[in-house]
């Protein structure tokens, strides 16, 4: 068998070394292609810029606040000899948000494109990332003094502390005595001495609700004393009122005040206004039922300490006198003590307490009652079922939040647990009015813009 001997010589004599000089389909198509790809693309080029478009200079779509200006981005960037410049200006910013200073103490200020990242889609530019808070947060520092608030917050999933109104030995400020654990028993007498049983939304609603049906109402009760809760248009949908009397207390915790007036109650109002009120009622009734002057007037049974031997008036005055005493005794010893504190002074009236209702109990945090709607209100109000001191705070714990608003791993849900949920760089209370300065074309790009008037 004879066998065949291979040399590098007799293997190179196998390459063809004219292979690049004939011409092949695919190198000339790759030829065309990276001749006609530049082209193409320099054509698009002088073509948008014949049109006065601005797409090739996009790095990404605008957020949904800024997509009007998606043809004009000369609004925002500084443009140079037709050169886009890559970052925002804080004057640009400025032009249309006179956004106001975090703190007036603040050491740090960052640039408002840090923060509010555009290009990025269709996206909320306040849902900013926890980085761009955590950049102060996580060590804050003041330019003279102590911080007010925590020194160090790195997030909420395991880097927050508490909920102030929770800390050890914070108490409801409220004046209002008011036992929860009883208002939600079974079988509690209500109106018309029918058991009823209560729930949460009896009395605490939103106030898009407030002028739904009240089970516990009564509309015609003279309420002049308000506790300041109504909303006003410019007010939050998202808190909760507080309790009312007219419309969460009065069908059940009547004011009725003497037994010549069946049904009939005093005013919801100062002790003032409800003494005017008992001499007038007193005054007309005596005037139109002379005869019951010579009546004796029984013991009231209703307050024992009261108990005394009948009197029977000399005159009208005295008998309008009589009636009001008892009325005022019936009242401010049982009926208005139920839920007030009275303070007897001087005079022969009390003073009682103000309600002080908390309207609101986190003041640096935004609350949507509207946005857990699915929820029980005792899901997160657990302590409200056992409460018996009106001075508990009843809010739920940073605990309880977690368990939904947390960091998203690979194997669990979670709500947005980012700062913007719950806080506010900016405080728009105090931003200065605006005025506006653009056009419905220079907006499409129709019309050239005018130069932005000087701040100064």
């Amino acid at each position: 068998m004879l066998r065949r001997t291979r040399t590098t010589k007799t293997l190179a004599r196998r390459i063809d070394l004219q292979y690049f000089t004939r011409p092949h389909p695919f190198r000339q198509w790759r030829f065309w292609l990276s001749v006609a790809v530049p082209v193409i693309a320099l054509g698009w080029l002088f073509t948008q810029r014949a049109q006065r478009g601005q797409q090739a200079y996009s790095s990404g779509p605008l957020s949904r606040s800024h997509a009007v200006f998606t043809r004009q981005c000369a609004l925002c960037h500084v443009q140079r000899v037709g050169i886009f410049f890559e970052h925002v200006s804080e004057q640009d910013c400025l032009t249309c948000h006179d956004a106001p200073q975090h703190q007036a103490n603040q050491a740090f200020t960052p640039k408002c494109s840090s923060c509010h990242v555009e290009h990025k889609g269709a996206m909320r530019l306040a849902a900013t990332s926890d980085a761009s808070c955590v950049q102060c947060h996580a060590s804050l520092k003041t330019r003279g003094g102590r911080p007010r608030f925590a020194a160090s917050v790195r997030g909420f999933d395991d880097a927050h502390p508490e909920f102030a109104p929770l800390s050890p030995g914070t108490t409801d400020p409220g004046r209002i005595k008011l036992n929860h654990y009883v208002h939600l028993q079974p079988g509690l007498m209500g109106p018309g001495n029918q058991p009823v049983q209560m729930a949460c939304e009896d009395c605490h609603r939103p106030p898009s609700a407030a002028h739904d049906s009240w089970p516990y109402a009564i509309s015609q009760l003279q309420v002049s004393i308000r506790t300041n809760d109504e909303p006003s248009p410019e007010s939050s949908q998202a808190r909760m009122l507080p309790p009312r009397f007219d419309r969460a207390c009065a069908g059940c915790h009547t004011l009725e005040f003497d037994r010549h007036f069946p049904g009939q109650q005093v005013p919801h109002d100062k002790p003032e206004t409800i003494h005017a009120f008992l001499l007038q009622r007193f005054g007309d009734y005596i005037d139109s039922h002379p005869a019951a002057m010579r009546e004796s007037e029984p013991p009231n049974r209703q307050l024992p300490e009261r108990l005394r031997a009948a009197r029977v008036a000399q005159s009208f005055p005295e008998w309008v006198q009589f009636r009001v005493e008892e009325a005022e005794w019936l009242l401010w010893a049982k009926t208005c003590k139920q839920c007030h504190t009275l303070n007897f002074g001087e005079g022969s009236l009390p003073v009682v307490e103000e309600s002080n209702i908390t309207l609101r109990w986190l003041p640096h945090a935004e609350f949507d009652h509207r946005a857990h709607r699915m929820m029980s209100c005792t899901s997160c109000h657990a302590r409200a079922i056992s409460s018996r001191d009106s001075a508990d705070v009843l809010l739920p714990g940073i605990q309880v939040c977690r368990e939904c608003h947390r960091e998203a791993g690979a194997s669990r849900q979670a709500a947005e647990g980012r700062c913007f949920e719950c806080h506010q760089y900016h405080d728009w209370d105090k931003a200065r009015r605006m005025k506006g300065r653009f056009t419905v074309p220079e907006l499409l790009g129709t019309a050239q813009v005018s130069p932005a008037p000087s701040r100064e």
